[in-house]
């Protein structure tokens, strides 16, 4: 039976440096990052590219599902509504996949801290912030797996992941 992970939550909180190391600690895996199916400049968003992107990496996970080179499928994005998570695994083929879906979170002291480092790395820009704020009390909606972030390292994160 493979696994598939799909892993949620707002900007900043880790989900690409925790889904990198995830993908050392799994066998056969493989990660695919919702934002490189989405990579464009300038950055639209419309329904056209919504359902592109949502196509895009549909297609791509049920690729993985159905390469038998693969038990373990590591999927991240900003998934801060349910309707996202259902589409998603709604075109999927889930014969044979067990589908784990999570949310990474964290309080917004942390979230503060983790975005500002980015921002001062140039690797953000600081209206990210307070964008990825408001998303965080979405996230406790969702019929997720919760996995707290608080002062955790990526690899410590990655461990407990590794474990559901």
């Amino acid at each position: 039976m493979k696994k598939l992970y799909l892993i949620g939550g707002t900007m900043g909180i880790g989900k690409t440096a925790v889904c990198q190391e995830l993908k050392l600690k799994l066998d056969n895996s493989v990660f695919l990052d919702g934002d490189w199916c989405w990579d464009a400049s300038p950055f639209q968003v419309t329904e056209e590219t919504k359902n592109m992107v949502m196509e895009n990496i549909c297609f791509l996970l049920n690729q993985f599902i159905h390469c038998s080179a693969y038990d373990n499928i590591i999927f991240c994005w900003v998934m801060h509504e349910q309707s996202i998570i259902d589409r998603i695994i709604n075109n999927l083929d889930k014969t044979n996949c067990e589908i784990k879906t999570i949310s990474l979170i964290c309080d917004e002291k942390e979230l503060r801290e983790r975005l500002s480092k980015d921002i001062a790395a140039g690797k953000r820009k600081p209206d990210v912030i307070d964008r990825s704020l408001a998303r965080i009390p979405l996230y406790h909606q969702l019929n997720t797996i919760k996995i707290n972030t608080n002062g955790k390292t990526v690899n410590e994160i990655a461990e407990e992941l590794a474990r559901i």
